[in-house]
């Protein structure tokens, strides 16, 4: 039996180098596109705003029960207007920290 050992003299590393170099561009720009607006608006899936406020899918299904967070419904799909989910995070920072002088 026989075995080949790749090192780093290896033209082929290089080449596998360059594709991976090549990936990680295409990805980092891919990145910094701006995501569709739907009249100046940007909307949010459940499964990306799950991951921004870090909660579950099932948590958010709540907000939306309880009257916590508008929403959209779309052929059954939540979507949420990233305007309105900021502004009701930035009311809650602000009431927290007026909360906090009175303490």
């Amino acid at each position: 039996m026989s075995y080949h050992f790749i090192d780093k003299k290896d033209p082929r590393i290089d080449v596998m180098f360059q594709g991976l170099e090549k990936m990680e561009k295409m990805l980092s720009a891919m990145e910094d596109m701006p995501r569709s607006l739907f009249n100046g608006e940007r909307f949010l899936t459940d499964e990306e705003l799950s991951k921004v406020l870090r909660v579950s899918r099932r948590t958010l299904q709540e907000y939306r029960a309880f009257g916590v967070i508008p929403y959209y419904m779309v052929q059954g799909k939540a979507l949420y207007k990233e305007s309105d989910i900021m502004k009701i995070l930035d009311d809650a920072y602000k009431r927290c920290r007026e909360e906090q002088r009175w303490v």
